[in-house]
């Protein structure tokens, strides 16, 4: 069994390497942090979801710790690069909405790893219907609570759901969009098992930011939270 983060603060300086893994996706998140999920809430041979997979990061983890994995997504230059990364032996990869799966079967799923966009921060692709990255804040909300029941429906009796949000500002304001999600899916039927906070290290806006957040007064966000929610029942 490999080391695994002990406390509710993950920081990973590295962004981690090995196996296929490459950091050239926007907002691909490191696979120190599905590795942890994996290894801690799943065993050899479950089935892990991904249904935002973007460049397959959770699934080339799930490969190499012997997990079986579905992954989706509503963009297929994403499901491409994905299909390029993964050992297809051991992943199915699929072209669909996070808010309809509807060919996966409900309590088959024993892990949901996952790293939605947040909302329209980074836009994933120009006209794609279905990209939650293209919408409003309201309308991002209305769409994560069908991905947080859909979420519940496949995941099985007892197993969790790991979901790494992260804040934003708007008009100098802070909006708390990850707690505003957590809240979703605990509302949704979920409970609460941790929230971890993820130090944010090699992000590339930081320098860009840096000077304009000293001439306007406002703090760079420099963490994300992991969410790991619970189906009890």
């Amino acid at each position: 069994m490999e080391k695994l983060e002990a406390t509710t603060i993950w920081s990973f300086k590295e962004r981690g390497s090995w196996s296929t893994h490459r950091g050239d996706y926007p907002g691909n998140w490191s696979p120190y942090v599905p590795r942890n999920i994996l290894l801690r809430y799943s065993k050899p041979g479950e089935i892990v979801l991904d249904q935002f997979v973007g460049s397959g990061t959770t699934l080339i983890e799930a490969a190499d710790l012997g997990r079986m994995s579905i992954g989706c997504d509503i963009n297929p230059k994403a499901l491409e690069i994905t299909k390029q990364r993964v050992d297809n032996a051991c992943a199915k990869i699929l072209n669909r909405d996070a808010r309809n799966l509807y060919d996966i079967e409900d309590s088959s799923i024993d892990l949901i790893c996952t790293h939605p966009p947040y909302s329209n921060i980074i836009k994933y692709s120009n006209n794609i219907e279905g990209d939650l990255s293209l919408l409003s804040l309201d309308s991002f909300y209305l769409s994560m609570e069908s991905v947080a029941m859909e979420c519940f429906r496949v995941l099985k009796k007892y197993k969790y759901c790991a979901i790494l949000m992260g804040d934003m500002r708007k008009n100098g304001y802070i909006v708390p969009l990850a707690f505003n999600i957590m809240n979703i899916f605990i509302r949704t039927g979920f409970r609460l098992k941790e929230i971890i906070i993820k130090e944010q290290h090699n992000c590339k806006s930081t320098e860009y930011w840096s000077k304009i957040s000293m001439e306007r007064n406002f703090l760079l966000l420099a963490h994300e939270y992991l969410f790991i929610l619970h189906k009890s029942y």
